[in-house]
């Protein structure tokens, strides 16, 4: 490798290092390796000229260092656990995601991945409940949990609001939840909204014998995000929903040091603008990565049908596919071993009806929230029959009976299969 290349070393083995892994697409006239040595520069310990004091020899030590490239532009950057502060997600993304997406040595960059060293992973407190915890809160041992968000997302008074929740637990769904946009909006006040939908809650659970869990959207400026989230816990809540992107990760980590008793429940809203560009930005799997490391017990991670982008026209090609599929990947990370840190409880969601429950569960597993909003609230019985037949569609998946005919015996169900084929 030539000597100009001071941020390359192929023959480097990494140890206690945080490894990226980059995608990268040289600007016009450089070499993959002027751009990867770069990408290496800028996101450790130099600049765009030479520095003096960049010689020293403490200095170079703490280089990041380009130890393998790939013709097709990947790459993979070892970071010296050094260079960060442990239990400091925004400073850690600061530096491996920070200039490097605006740089004219690059036409694009994707941060694709990345391996966290075990001094890194014992700095964060990771979910305070994760999967088992959830369940256990629950009472559902091994099942798909079933939830559904108010609709419509916005508009509804608090009195409606309520009203759909409670039609949406009596029918058989486990959790109910804001949307990422109801916040304390003047027609539907926070403070009322929370006090009627666990009055609903609670009168769900006496009917049906079931724990209900509403997931109420604390999300806003953050004294203000945790004297909503102290409000719920105490009058008695076992969830908070916090739009995880737009509050941004030092909110994030503020509401998961506080230690509160609720559960967290990660709303991924506007993650689109990093992730949708295959070719630049940074992957689901980093923000789901990060926001487990901070500890969060939930999170949205696509459907891989429904929607959202994601979906595949061709149900048969998501099939044949299925390994590569970026959602079920985002899924089996979340519950990937990383010692003292929980796994986290994936969410399904987005345009998502009781004819979709075979495919989600086949490929994502049991431990899920299937989720659906429209799917449940459009149904042409109305929004208990919707949860019904949501739960209907679990039950005949994991009695391993087809949706169809199971459907000839529950009415709700054979008309949801009818009116969204």
């Amino acid at each position: 490798m030539k000597k100009e290349f001071d941020f390359i070393d192929l023959r480097y083995k990494p140890k206690n290092d945080l490894i990226c892994l980059f995608k990268i697409n040289p600007a016009k006239g450089l070499s993959l390796e002027k751009a990867a040595n770069i990408v290496a520069l800028e996101s450790s310990t130099g600049t765009w000229t030479e520095v003096e004091k960049g010689e020293l020899d403490y200095v170079k030590k703490l280089r990041a260092k380009v130890f393998s490239i790939k013709k097709s532009g990947w790459i993979k950057v070892a970071y010296p656990q050094e260079l960060f502060e442990y239990d400091n997600v925004p400073n850690i993304l600061s530096s491996i995601a920070g200039n490097i997406f605006g740089m004219k040595s690059v036409r694009t960059i994707r941060l694709e991945d990345v391996s966290f060293p075990k001094s890194i992973l014992e700095s964060f407190k990771g979910p305070k409940y994760g999967i088992e915890g959830i369940r256990k809160i629950m009472k559902i041992k091994s099942r798909p949990l079933v939830g559904t968000i108010i609709k419509p997302k916005l508009g509804l008074n608090t009195k409606h609001h309520a009203q759909s929740a409670y039609e949406s637990w009596k029918g058989g769904c486990d959790i109910v939840k804001d949307d990422e946009n109801l916040s304390s909006q003047k027609f539907n006040l926070f403070e009322n909204r929370l006090a009627k939908t666990l009055e609903m809650a609670d009168k769900a659970e006496s009917e049906t014998g079931e724990k209900k869990s509403y997931l109420v959207n604390v999300t806003a400026e953050t004294k203000e995000m945790l004297k909503r989230a102290q409000l719920v816990e105490k009058m008695g809540g076992k969830y908070i929903m916090i739009d995880i992107i737009t509050s941004g990760w030092a909110a994030v980590q503020t509401l998961r040091e506080a230690n509160f008793k609720m559960a967290i429940h990660a709303h991924r809203a506007m993650h689109a603008a990093f992730d949708r560009n295959p070719e630049h930005g940074v992957s689901m799997m980093v923000l789901a990565d990060f926001a487990r490391l901070i500890g969060v017990d939930q999170i949205h991670i696509g459907t891989g049908i429904g929607k959202l982008e994601g979906k595949i026209k061709d149900i048969q090609e998501i099939e044949e596919d299925i390994e590569k599929h970026k959602v079920k990947e985002t899924a089996k990370r979340l519950a990937q071993n990383w010692g003292k840190i929980k796994p986290v409880l994936a969410v399904s969601s987005g345009g998502l009806h009781p004819g979709h429950v075979p495919f989600l569960i086949k490929h994502l597993g049991k431990d899920l929230v299937i989720q659906a909003g429209g799917g449940i609230h459009g149904h042409k019985f109305g929004t208990e029959a919707g949860a019904i037949a949501m739960r209907q569609a679990v039950d005949a998946v994991l009695k391993k009976i087809p949706l169809k005919k199971y459907a000839k015996n529950h009415v709700e169900l054979e008309e949801a299969l009818e009116q969204w084929n």
